[in-house]
C-alpha cells in the first residue's frame, strides 16, 4: 500500500503532503465559549499521529458578532482562542502533522437547538449593508492572516452547504440588488471574490488558499448553483483569478457525475475548468467492507476505493478527503497504508458525541 497512488507526496507552492489524505472538516462544537481546549489539541493531533496528509479543522468563525450560532463552536479571532489554536497547531507539527483552520461564517441561521444566540441578529445577504460586507470581508482575511501568523500551513475558507458565501452564490438567498447581487451565478459571486481577493493580499502569493465549495445546501440536497459547465466556469474562473490555489469540493457520494455525458465529478469538473489542484469528498471510506474488497481486486462498486483510485490515477483530483471514517479511527490512514484492513473500526454515530 505504501506504492499506492493516495500515498504519494503532493506539493503546490510551499504546501508539501506526505500523502493525498485529507481530514475532513467535521463541526464538534466541543469548544467551551469559542476556546479550544486541549482536548481539541490532542484531537487533532491523533489525526497527524496516525500519518493524515492534510488535516483540516472543524469550521471556526470569523470575528462578526452573528458569525455563529453555537457559542461551543471554535472562534478563530480573540486573544484567548488564537492562543489555543497556537497549542493546537503546535501538536500536530510536534506530530509531523499539516493543519489549515477553515474559516467560517454561518450566515442567516435558525437558533441552534441548547437556546443560545448570539448578541445581534443573523445576517444573511439579504440583511448586511455594505459595510457590514466589507467588515466581514475584512474579518475574513484577518482570520487568514492570524492563521499564517500562528503557523498553520494552509487556510480553508468555508463557501459551501449554504452558508454565508454560499449563500451569496445562491439566487434562493441572495436577492440584492446592489453590486453583491445579480441574476447569474458570476454576479452573485463578487462576495466570494472580493473575500479571496482580501485574504490574497494580506497573506501574499505563496501561502495556499483553499477554498470549500458545494453544489448542494443543507437546506436543499437537490439545489445546483451551476446547471451546465458553462455556468460552472463562470462560477469558478473568477474565483480561480481571485487566488484560490485548491478547489475542494464537496458532493455527498464522490462517484457521482456532476453534469450528464461525463462521469466526471465536482472535483473533476473543477480541476477541468480552472487548471488547479481539487479535492474530492462524499462517503469516502464508510464501509470497511469496500476497502477490504477493493484492495483485493473483489469489488468495483460505484463507492469503492477501487472506483476512486480509477479517478484519481485518471488525474480528476489531487486529493481525497475522508470524514467520517477519520472521525471514529485516529489511525485509518496509517492502517490502510500498513493494510490492516481488519482493524479498521468504522465510522460509529456514537462518536460524534466524544472526542475520540
Amino acid at each position: 500500500m505504501k506504492d499506492h497512488s493516495l500515498f504519494k507526496p503532493f506539493q503546490y507552492k510551499n504546501l508539501q503532503l506526505k500523502n493525498r489524505i485529507v481530514m475532513a472538516p467535521m463541526t464538534r462544537s466541543k469548544s467551551p465559549n469559542g476556546i479550544p481546549t486541549e482536548d481539541v489539541a490532542k484531537y487533532y493531533q491523533r489525526r497527524a499521529q496516525g500519518e493524515v496528509g492534510l488535516i483540516l479543522s472543524e469550521g471556526t468563525v470569523i470575528n462578526r458578532p452573528a458569525s455563529s450560532n453555537d457559542n461551543n463552536v471554535p472562534r478563530f479571532h480573540g486573544e484567548n482562542s488564537l492562543k489555543k489554536w497556537k497549542v493546537v497547531i503546535d501538536a500536530v507539527h510536534e506530530a509531523g502533522g499539516k493543519m489549515a483552520p477553515q474559516i467560517w461564517h454561518m450566515g442567516k441561521m435558525k437558533p441552534h437547538q441548547s437556546g443560545w444566540l448570539p448578541p445581534t441578529p443573523f445576517e444573511g445577504p439579504a440583511d448586511m449593508s455594505l459595510e457590514d460586507i466589507h467588515t466581514t470581508i475584512e474579518a475574513y482575511a484577518q482570520a487568514a492572516l492570524d492563521a499564517k501568523n500562528l503557523g498553520f500551513d494552509t487556510v480553508e475558507v468555508h463557501g459551501a452547504h449554504g452558508y454565508l458565501i454560499d449563500q451569496f452564490f445562491w439566487d434562493g438567498m441572495n436577492t440584492r440588488k446592489d453590486e453583491f447581487g445579480g441574476s447569474s451565478i458570476k454576479e452573485r459571486s463578487r462576495f466570494g471574490i472580493e473575500v479571496i481577493k482580501a485574504i490574497r493580499a494580506k497573506v501574499g502569493p505563496d501561502f495556499p488558499i483553499l477554498l470549500r465549495l458545494s453544489q448542494w445546501k443543507q437546506q436543499n440536497y437537490e439545489a445546483k448553483l451551476a446547471q451546465t459547465p458553462k455556468e460552472m466556469e463562470e462560477w469558478l474562473l473568477p474565483l480561480s483569478e481571485a487566488g484560490v490555489d485548491i478547489f475542494h469540493c464537496s458532493q455527498r457520494r464522490f462517484w457521482e457525475p456532476e453534469f450528464a455525458d461525463s462521469d466526471l465529478n465536482f472535483a473533476g469538473w473543477a480541476k477541468k475548468i480552472t487548471g488547479k489542484p481539487t479535492i474530492t469528498v462524499g462517503s469516502v471510506g464508510l464501509s470497511n467492507v469496500d476497502f477490504i474488497q477493493s484492495f483485493k481486486g473483489q469489488s468495483a462498486e460505484a463507492g469503492s476505493l477501487e472506483e476512486l483510485t480509477r479517478r484519481l490515477d485518471r488525474g480528476d483530483f489531487d486529493l481525497v478527503a475522508v470524514g467520517r471514517a477519520l472521525l471514529s479511527d485516529p489511525m485509518w490512514v496509517k492502517k490502510v497504508k500498513e493494510e490492516r484492513f481488519a482493524d479498521l473500526t468504522g465510522f460509529n454515530p456514537a462518536d460524534l458525541a466524544v472526542l475520540t
